[in-house]
């Protein structure tokens, strides 16, 4: 059985990540920061449906708790999948953007991928199989307005996928981000309602968690081995620019 573990793995896109996985068969460990209960509440619906799931709470941008915390599951073994989507937003428009809105954002986005990722995927590297679906945005390709930090952070994580999947292909280790657009999570209903999506979305709708889950649960899979170093977008034809 596959070890997956899902940062975010608490909330709205992370939720549905960690029930496709282990749907799939993988023992998935939720992570959370502060959600411990949503976190045990995940693993729980998991446990119900018959598949194999732990909780592990830890903050990914503080970078020596999280490595003990890894250290302590890769004593059980390599994590074959993980799924860096842990995120925040602290939006405001840039001239007025204080640098702590600054620095968190960039802080969970970019600095956790690497606080996470750096002990785990020597072990998928010796073990020659491992994948890392990194969850970006759509703002990392089109920008937006009064997400100048957000944008940043998520456009780097395409670069550094990208570099990544360079050094880890010849090792049966793939890396890809998934770019999702406007998604039906908590996340997104305080920002845009119906009208907005209607008028963003030529399918008319915002796309489901369980859709950005089952493109991760195939980018986990045997079946995309030769997939490594993509930016895939779920949006619905989006008319973008945010402007």
């Amino acid at each position: 059985m596959k070890r997956a573990l899902v940062t975010g793995g608490s909330g709205g896109i992370g939720a549905a990540i960690c029930r496709r996985l282990a749907a799939d068969g993988c023992h998935v460990i939720v992570h959370a920061n502060r959600g411990r209960e949503k976190a045990e509440t995940v693993v729980g619906e998991i446990l119900a449906g018959g598949g194999s799931a732990e909780a592990i709470i830890f903050d990914v941008t503080d970078r020596e708790p999280a490595a003990t915390a890894l250290a302590d599951l890769l004593a059980a073994g390599p994590i074959q999948i993980l799924v860096n989507n842990a995120g925040i937003h602290a939006d405001a428009v840039f001239p007025g953007m204080s640098g702590e809105q600054w620095d968190s954002v960039i802080d969970v986005s970019l600095n956790g991928f690497f606080n996470v990722t750096r002990p785990l995927i020597l072990p998928m590297i010796r073990t020659r199989w491992g994948r890392i679906i990194n969850i970006s945005s759509v703002a990392a390709i089109t920008g937006n307005r009064g997400q100048v930090n957000y944008s940043a952070a998520k456009g780097a994580l395409h670069a550094a996928s990208k570099s990544l999947a360079r050094e880890a292909a010849s090792r049966g280790t793939t890396v890809n981000a998934v770019a999702p657009g406007i998604i039906a999570t908590g996340m997104a209903d305080g920002v845009f309602d119906a009208a907005t999506i209607k008028a963003l979305e030529l399918t008319q709708r915002a796309g489901k968690p369980e859709e950005v889950a089952d493109l991760v649960g195939f980018l986990a899979s045997e079946q995309a081995a030769d997939l490594s170093g993509q930016m895939i977008s779920i949006n619905g034809a989006p008319i973008w620019s945010f402007s």
